[in-house]
């Protein structure tokens, strides 16, 4: 050892004061010693970074661990904005499940604690004539209004139903305040006057797509446009301008009877159904149904054509479509669930007999064939 140099506690030292790193000392790296040493001078081998290979197929099971987490896309929200969206992420589900709360003893119970009552719609429908007579609210003639709670779940499991609308027809028309344009396309001259009678603002044939597509006539002008499959080839000229206002089959404006089709489109009740910003899964429509001085039974007949219109989009998994169904009439704040079973079941049975009445046929069929 060199004069005047003490020695090191994990080693020798050089002659210049390096420090001499032995095999099993305590700095020596992983994987054996790294540095090949001599007094005078310090020869050093790198090899200090050794790669090892991983075993076959590790790295493919790591990737396969790794499930895939899909971020929705939030668009732009203007700062003046952004406060609401937190609100509204924090506020209280708008489902509604009571079927955990005990049932009312009594005649007058709280509903915070208890199950709503189910009502028979005629029953709920007295109930709000009572409120709206002369001698309380004094409005015998007030909208009866429906609200319909959807399950908006799609068929798979995380897919959900995107906002809808249509038209249904009712058997007891009434005034529901709303004017609707509509024109009516066909090549018959012998229906115009009775789609006309029905309510159409204008009726043609060809000239009449003529007229539109020199741009004398707006499609915007419009609200629904009708047409007969015997006008479609003629029709075809206006459909970049019609867009989604272009007659077809699924959206019922497409009809041969055109007379039975303006008359559902300008007396109809008109639905939308809105899912919920936050709750995906929950949707609701609110309509009017008719007058309070309507018949009890007329207005009934009209919640069931709204019940079967909406069940039309239902969507092919199972589970119940309709939440809950519940009747309000302002200005009164008084709100009956009522029972929309007794519609499903009437559906299954015309739908059990129209299944009877196709079968009866296609065996007569078959006989007379024979």
């Amino acid at each position: 050892m060199t004069e005047g140099l003490a020695p090191h506690p994990g080693g020798r030292r050089g002659p210049l004061g390096r420090s001499l790193r032995t095999a099993g000392g305590p700095f020596e790296p992983k994987g054996g010693p790294c540095r090949e040493l001599t007094l005078g001078k310090t020869k050093r081998r790198n090899h200090s970074s050794l790669n090892y290979a991983a075993r076959r197929g590790t790295r493919e099971k790591r990737k396969k661990q790794k499930v895939k987490v899909e971020e929705e896309k939030v668009g732009f929200v203007p700062h003046n904005q952004r406060d609401d969206t937190k609100v509204l992420a924090a506020r209280v589900s708008r489902k509604v499940d009571d079927s955990w709360k005990r049932l009312p003893i009594d005649d007058v119970y709280a509903y915070k604690y208890y199950q709503w009552r189910v009502y028979e719609f005629i029953e709920a429908v007295e109930c709000h004539q009572q409120t709206h007579h002369p001698e309380m609210y004094n409005q015998p003639n007030a909208p009866l209004h429906l609200i319909v709670e959807l399950d908006m779940a799609g068929e798979k499991k995380n897919k959900f139903l995107d906002n809808f609308s249509s038209i249904a027809a009712v058997p007891h028309k009434f005034e529901h305040g709303e004017e609707r344009s509509i024109v009516a396309f066909t090549k018959d001259p012998e229906t115009f006057d009775g789609i006309r009678q029905a309510g159409a603002q204008l009726v043609g044939g060809p000239d009449l797509v003529k007229q539109f597509q020199s741009g004398n006539l707006s499609v915007h002008d419009f609200q629904f446009i009708l047409a007969h499959p015997n006008i479609l080839p003629e029709l075809v000229v206006l459909r970049g301008l019609m867009k989604k206002k272009f007659p077809n089959i699924k959206s019922g404006t497409l009809e041969v009877n055109l007379a039975e089709a303006v008359d559902k489109f300008k007396t109809g009740i008109q639905y939308t159904a809105i899912k919920d910003e936050f709750e995906k899964d929950f949707g609701s429509i609110e309509v009017i149904l008719g007058r309070l001085n309507m018949d009890p039974k007329h207005l009934e007949a009209n919640f069931d054509a709204v019940i079967n219109s909406i069940l039309s989009f239902k969507p092919k998994r199972q589970g119940t479509f309709i939440r809950r169904c519940i009747l309000m009439s302002p200005p009164s704040r008084e709100k009956f669930k009522i029972d929309h079973n007794k519609c499903l079941k009437k559906t299954e049975a015309t739908s059990k007999k129209a299944d009877v009445i196709t079968e009866e046929q296609e065996l007569q069929s078959q006989t007379l064939n024979m």
